[in-house]
């Protein structure tokens, strides 16, 4: 139940992530292109985004188990340190780079696009890099 409950849920956030644009690097780097022709647009998709996420982890932090039977596991530090601001930083300028996160890039993968699986290919690396660096830490 619980594989089913997480591929459709993927699909829905997959169609959510096409129809708002996500998924258009292009799109993206409009967006964030504030000083040239900036496309405003995903602001209200962010935003929307945002006001869901916040109402669904408030709905979590109170429970111990999910719906499903899991254990909620929700970070709970608050500490911002030099790993979090350089891990931000990072995440930012590859967004800002290529006009691609991580959800859209498996839309993208899916598709079958070059973009999607040069970007996807790129985050498993430095993925793999991190587990590393992390398990020799």
């Amino acid at each position: 139940m619980s594989n089913l409950t997480a591929l459709v849920s993927g699909l829905i956030f997959g169609l959510g992530l096409i129809l708002a644009g996500m998924a258009n690097p292009a799109k993206v780097l409009a967006f964030l292109d504030v000083e040239g022709a900036w496309d405003p647009s995903l602001a209200l998709v962010m935003g929307g985004a945002a006001g869901v996420a916040s109402l669904a982890f408030a709905v979590a932090r109170a429970r111990r188990r999910s719906y499903l039977g899991a254990k909620m596991q929700i970070p709970d530090s608050r500490v911002i340190d030099r790993r979090l601001v350089l891990g931000s930083l990072a995440f930012g300028i590859g967004w800002g780079m290529a006009g691609i996160c991580p959800g859209p890039a498996l839309v993208l993968l899916g598709s079958g696009s070059a973009k999607g699986i040069v970007f996807v290919g790129t985050m498993l690396l430095g993925m793999g890099i991190f587990a590393m660096l992390e398990k020799n830490r």
